[in-house]
């Protein structure tokens, strides 16, 4: 590679890596002149970057978006990463297929061998602990709800309720959009929902965004430290089921983790003992899915669950018998 290739990259990398650089700096990292830095940021320019000087005692350059996309530059980690994300891409949005296999042949392409290698060893195929679960949405639609969001907007929206008749005319819900997150296998809007004064989390799945967006508004602090918390609090042990109960199971917290199952809350109790709580659609159903565990336990409640554990237990007792 010529000593100018070799600079032009290395210029590049820079102004990729940190927004403004001062051209003094920018000369004593490549250890060039001034002058040489403005030869090469012309030479870039040409090439299709959209390099920009930028005012200050010192003068300096930044790397904007231009109208198109032109050659990235990655490190072997950024380029591991990328290739990684494409290929879990398509796991739960829909629309950008091909794209995402377009893509990954792109970048791979252009890898160096030994890069290709170790990508080559990272084929991944998503295989979601809960795949009954897992929902697509449609990729246009999720870029309309995070683009609300990003420009703290209100979005008005249908949502198809699940318990709602199809025929059943709703009005639009009107929500300030906080952050869009990914749970068991969905996407999901936290939103501050303006018609019931409450925070609200919204399956992006059902929802069908309206345009225009509302008027733009401050964002408000989550009743959480951070959207994690939010998250896991909203959906820990209740999973959006009417039935809910508690039992303490004689094993370890690790193993009964294992096969809870999305929603379900473990807490160690002893170290070969745990508190565990979980939901379901029936207080009979729940009572079923305590006693699969092998091995002893006891039922805390609420009484519902302790009466279908009664019914249960005879009516298996009297088909053995």
């Amino acid at each position: 590679m010529s000593e100018t290739s070799a600079r032009l990259l290395a210029l590049l990398s820079l102004l990729q890596a940190r927004r403004d650089w001062p051209g003094a700096l920018l000369a004593d990292r490549l250890e060039v002149s001034a002058r040489t830095v403005r030869r090469d940021v012309d030479r870039l320019r040409d090439l299709g970057y959209p390099v920009r000087a930028t005012k200050g005692p010192d003068g300096g350059y930044r790397l904007d978006a231009g109208a198109d996309l032109p050659p990235l530059l990655f490190d072997d980690d950024q380029a591991i990463a990328v290739a990684v994300a494409l290929q879990t891409a398509t796991s739960t949005v829909t629309g950008i297929e091909e794209g995402a296999l377009r893509a990954l042949a792109t970048v791979r392409q252009v890898m160096p061998a030994r890069l290709r290698q170790r990508v080559d060893a990272l084929q991944v195929t998503t295989v979601d602990r809960y795949a009954d679960r897992r929902t697509t949405v449609d990729s246009e639609q999720l870029i309309a709800i995070g683009t609300a969001v990003r420009a703290r907007e209100v979005l008005r929206f249908d949502y198809a309720s699940p318990g709602a008749p199809a025929d059943e005319w709703l009005p639009p819900r009107k929500v300030e959009p906080h952050h869009l997150v990914t749970w068991g296998g969905r996407w999901y809007l936290i939103g501050w929902d303006l018609d019931r004064n409450d925070w609200r989390t919204f399956r992006v799945d059902r929802m069908t965004p309206k345009t225009p967006t509302g008027p733009r508004f401050s964002p408000r602090e989550l009743p959480a430290p951070d959207v994690a918390t939010y998250i896991s609090s909203r959906f820990r042990g209740t999973d959006q089921n009417p039935c809910r109960g508690e039992a303490i199971l004689q094993a370890k917290a690790s193993d009964i983790a294992q096969w809870a199952g999305r929603g379900a809350f473990v807490e160690e109790v002893t170290p070969t003992s745990c508190r565990l709580v979980l939901s379901a659609w029936s207080w009979t159903g729940l009572a079923a899915t305590f006693g699969m565990f092998e091995c002893d336990l006891e039922l805390v409640g609420p009484p519902e669950l302790k009466d279908a554990a009664a019914q249960l237990a005879a009516r298996y007792q009297e088909a053995v018998s």
